[in-house]
């Protein structure tokens, strides 16, 4: 039987969102229904609020999140009502060529729910990276359901669905950090505070934060930085290579994805150095590098999806560093909020007053 619940729904580009009543159906094969218990606001979510993603309007925003499974399909893969899970936006499907070539964090075919959740008239919803979790409860494919220790607290372990990953994996998994190397990550936001944690965790012996603002540096302290540079008022590439003896980092991560960051980061590099791009660009942006310092500088350059992550090897381990107290989650969450408050916390995600505005449910 259909569940008619509360959503947070864009109904139109650039339009301020709505809470609305909206229909979930009950999972069929491969499908699971979650009740959701928080979900992060993610700037992802505000791209799709502006049309930037798609115009395939209206969507049910929120893909940051946790919850417990309340109803499962056929070939539900082990999944069962009552398991604790954060869902994840990457359903590897074992079977493209990604995945039999053993990088299933590549997937070409990722899974996400058959049916469409709607409005009560019928409209179907698109939802934000296959996910809806600006809800009650919403529907996802069994294999979006990670089950992950219950003692987390849900706004804490949703984070790691989004934001938390993609930072954390850009450093240990895409810019495969190891023990002494040097990191710089350019943008202390959620992403990048997750970054330079990673950085830490991995066994960086320098971790430099960078930004514009202060606060936000200071926080980055928080996640594990050693060094932080404030790039209004210096000139980031030098003070990174200072703090380097000259030479630069082994690892530059780009948290923030505008040229001006993406150059910045290339060029605070070490030689041989790698720069790990994982903030998302808006599709109108370019770059332009000389070819003879792509070439003269060697090294790699690499774009984090996802933090390249496997959600069912990845997202338990971070919920186990969080349970013991060796990852702070805790520390991403600025506000607990209600569905009715997203709109207002977008504002505040604009002027960059939150790492994270979760909504408790």
């Amino acid at each position: 039987m259909p569940h008619e619940v509360r959503g947070v729904v864009a109904a139109k580009k650039g339009a301020p969102v709505e809470v609305q009543t909206i229909v979930v159906p009950d999972p069929g094969p491969g499908e699971a229904l979650v009740s959701v218990g928080a979900c992060g606001v993610c700037h992802t979510d505000l791209h799709y609020r502006e049309g930037a993603v798609s115009d395939d309007f209206p969507f049910l925003l929120g893909h940051e999140a946790a919850g417990t499974v309340e109803a499962v399909g056929p070939d539900a893969g082990g999944l069962r009502p009552g398991d604790y899970v954060v869902i994840a936006w990457r359903a590897p499907c074992g079977t493209c060529r990604s995945c039999l070539r053993g990088r299933p964090w590549y997937c070409f075919d990722s899974r996400n729910a058959a049916q469409p959740m709607t409005l009560v008239d019928g409209t179907p919803l698109s939802t934000a990276l296959g996910i809806g979790a600006f809800a009650e409860k919403t529907l996802v494919a069994a294999g979006q359901a990670v089950k992950v220790d219950p003692a987390a607290r849900p706004e804490a372990a949703g984070l790691i669905g989004c934001g938390v990953m993609a930072g954390y994996g850009a450093a240990v998994n895409t810019g495969d950090v190891g023990r002494g190397d040097t990191v710089a990550v350019i943008g202390c936001g959620g992403v990048g505070c997750a970054a330079i944690a990673g950085a830490s965790h991995a066994g960086a012996r320098r971790v430099i934060a960078v930004d514009i603002d202060d606060a936000k540096l200071d926080g980055a302290t928080r996640f594990g930085a050693t060094h932080t540079v404030n790039s209004r008022g210096t000139e980031p590439v030098a003070a990174v290579r200072g703090l380097t003896g000259g030479f630069g980092v082994d690892v530059a991560i780009d948290a923030v994805g505008v040229p001006e960051t993406y150059k910045q980061a290339f060029y605070m590099r070490d030689h041989a150095g790698v720069l790990v791009q994982v903030g998302v660009p808006d599709p109108a942006m370019s770059v332009e590098l000389p070819l003879l310092d792509l070439f003269s500088r060697g090294g790699a350059l690499k774009s984090s999806w996802y933090g390249d992550c496997l959600p069912t090897r990845d997202f338990p381990l971070l919920v186990d560093q969080y349970l013991s107290r060796r990852l702070d989650l805790g520390a991403f969450v600025t506000e607990k909020i209600a569905l009715a408050d997203v709109e207002e916390a977008f504002a505040r995600m604009r002027r960059g007053e939150v790492l994270r505005s979760v909504v408790v449910l």
